[in-house]
Order: structure tokens, then C-alpha cells, then sequence
């Protein structure tokens, strides 16, 4: 009986033996698979990888994110220090020429008229020349009178304060889908201390883009608004004032100089907050700092 015992349990061993000596070959070929090609991965091996990636370009886009915000404080805090009627500051230029490189260099600010970022009001911090040289009309001007156009400009900027006084400027832009809208630019012009003010409005015409950072602007018309003068004098000067008709500046401009009413506007940085121009005809001399005013999306964007 022990014998028979004994055989029926050495048979179920050795039955037990053959069935598991292929599933361990099975494994033995898998695990020497898995050992000696170097090409397989496990997967966690693989999504090890791949956060590690993330994390390593999470850490640059960061880093360069970082430097622009420390350039662009830079530079509004300069614009900030300097006095707006005072022109040219070789600090600020140099700042604004950093801005420039360092968002092309990384990406930032880039193909400003087609990123849908221009619309909206904006407010002059910085001019590198007179105020009044951030309206289009003065380029317009240029233009058609590239001769003269200095020396009439110098008589003017040459009257001192308070006689003469101006600033701010603002620029409104409406740009649709199809990149045409329309353009509006104003800057206050006081005189004799200010007891006459006006604001001298150009109203353009945004015809198209110019690459991916030009807007082709053409001057339409400029109208002295808000003048103290005729509010002075009540009903009469409202009266006054709303049915006068802006000058056709563009049209008188077309006249002297075919062409000279359609200029370009450069933006070489923007964002949410803040953009730099220039007029493409004195790209290496004019440069202005804009701040918007308002908001944009969801917060306020006008300082940092």
C-alpha cells in the first residue's frame, strides 16, 4: 500500500515538473529578451523619460520667461524715472534694444501683427524724440517733405515750457481678423501755461500687414479736439467744435508727395502689457515704449 502510495505521488510530481518546465523556459526567453536587447524599454522606464523631459523644457520656457519679465521691469522703470518730454535717454535705448534681441532670441513678443495683441488703447511712456513724432501724421509728414521737414519740426520743438507744453499721448487700435481697422492717435498740446489746451487727433486707416511685424497705416485726417478756448466760450464753442470738419491731412500730404500718406508702423516687441514701435523709415533712430491701458483678458496688464 506505502508503495503504491509512493508511485502515485511521485507521478503527480513529475506531471507538475512537465507542466511548469515550458512555462520557465517561457519566462527564462522573455527575461533574456529583456536583458539583452538594448533597444526595449519598460514602460516605466519610458514615462520616466518623458516627465524628466517635461520638467527639463518646464524649467527653460521658466527661465526664459524670467529674463524678459527682468528686462521688460528694466525698462518700464527707466521710462518711468524719465521725464516724457525730455527725448532721448541712451540707458533706455540700450534697454529697449535688449527687449528687442532677447525676444527674438527666445520667442517672446514676436509676429506682433498677426498675434492679436495690438488692439486696444495704449498710453506713451517713452519717446525718443518729440512727443508729437508718435503720431503717424509727422511720419506722413516727413515724407512728403523730406528736406524741410527738420527744420520746420525744430522750430516748433525749440518753443520752451510752459509756453509750450506736450503730453500724453495715447494710440487706439482696432484691428479685425482680416488685419485692416482703424487707428487713432492723440497727444495733448498745451500753450501759454496751459491755459490753451487741444488735443491733436489723427485718424487712420490700418490697410494691412507688412511681414509679420509691420502695420501699413494711411493718414486720413487731423483735428485740434477738446479745445479750452472754445469751451470757454459755452453753448457757442460746442456748437463750434462739433461741426467743424477735420482736416483732410492725408489728402493734402497725397498732393505734395503721392504715396507720402501711407506709412509703416514696426512693432518690434509686444505683449499683453506692453509694446515697442517704430516708424520703419527711422527704424535705427525712433523707438516708443507703449503701456495699455486697461485691462486685457483677465487682469490688468499695464505695469509689472
Amino acid at each position: 500500500m506505502a508503495r503504491h502510495s509512493i508511485a502515485v505521488l511521485l507521478a503527480a510530481i513529475i506531471g507538475t515538473i512537465s507542466v511548469l518546465l515550458p512555462c520557465a523556459s517561457c519566462f527564462t526567453a522573455v527575461q533574456s529578451f529583456t536583458l539583452s536587447n538594448p533597444h526595449h524599454k519598460s514602460s516605466f522606464s519610458t514615462k520616466a523619460t518623458e516627465s524628466e523631459d517635461e520638467t527639463e523644457l518646464q524649467s527653460s520656457l521658466t527661465s526664459a520667461s524670467s529674463r524678459i519679465e527682468d528686462c521688460k521691469r528694466t525698462l518700464i522703470n527707466q521710462c518711468n524715472s524719465h521725464k516724457l518730454e525730455s527725448g532721448y535717454s541712451s540707458s533706455i535705448d540700450s534697454s529697449i534694444r535688449n527687449l528687442e534681441q532677447l525676444g527674438e532670441d527666445l520667442g517672446f513678443g514676436q509676429a506682433s501683427s498677426v498675434s492679436g495683441l495690438l488692439s486696444g488703447k495704449w498710453e506713451l511712456i517713452y519717446a525718443s524724440d518729440d512727443i508729437t513724432r508718435s503720431s503717424p501724421f509727422f511720419w506722413a509728414f516727413r515724407r512728403a517733405f523730406p528736406d524741410n521737414s527738420d527744420q520746420i519740426f525744430s522750430i516748433t520743438d525749440a518753443i520752451p515750457e510752459p509756453i509750450k507744453m506736450v503730453g500724453p499721448a495715447t494710440q487706439e487700435i482696432d484691428l479685425d481678423a482680416s488685419s485692416r481697422g482703424t487707428f487713432v492717435s492723440r497727444v495733448k498740446v498745451a500753450t501759454l501755461g496751459g491755459v490753451a489746451t487741444s488735443i491733436m487727433t489723427t485718424r487712420a486707416s490700418i490697410m494691412g500687414t507688412e511681414g509679420v511685424d509691420g502695420l501699413r497705416l494711411k493718414v486720413e485726417s487731423t483735428k485740434p479736439e477738446e479745445s479750452t478756448i472754445l469751451k470757454k466760450l459755452g453753448p457757442l464753442g460746442k456748437l463750434i467744435n462739433s461741426n467743424s470738419q477735420p482736416f483732410p491731412s492725408g489728402e493734402a500730404l497725397e498732393r505734395v508727395a503721392p504715396g507720402s500718406s501711407e506709412v509703416v508702423m514696426v512693432t518690434t516687441y509686444l505683449d499683453e502689457g506692453l509694446r515697442v514701435t517704430r516708424n520703419k523709415d527711422r527704424s535705427d533712430d525712433d523707438a516708443f515704449v507703449w503701456v495699455r491701458v486697461g485691462d486685457f483678458g483677465g487682469g490688468n496688464t499695464a505695469s509689472l
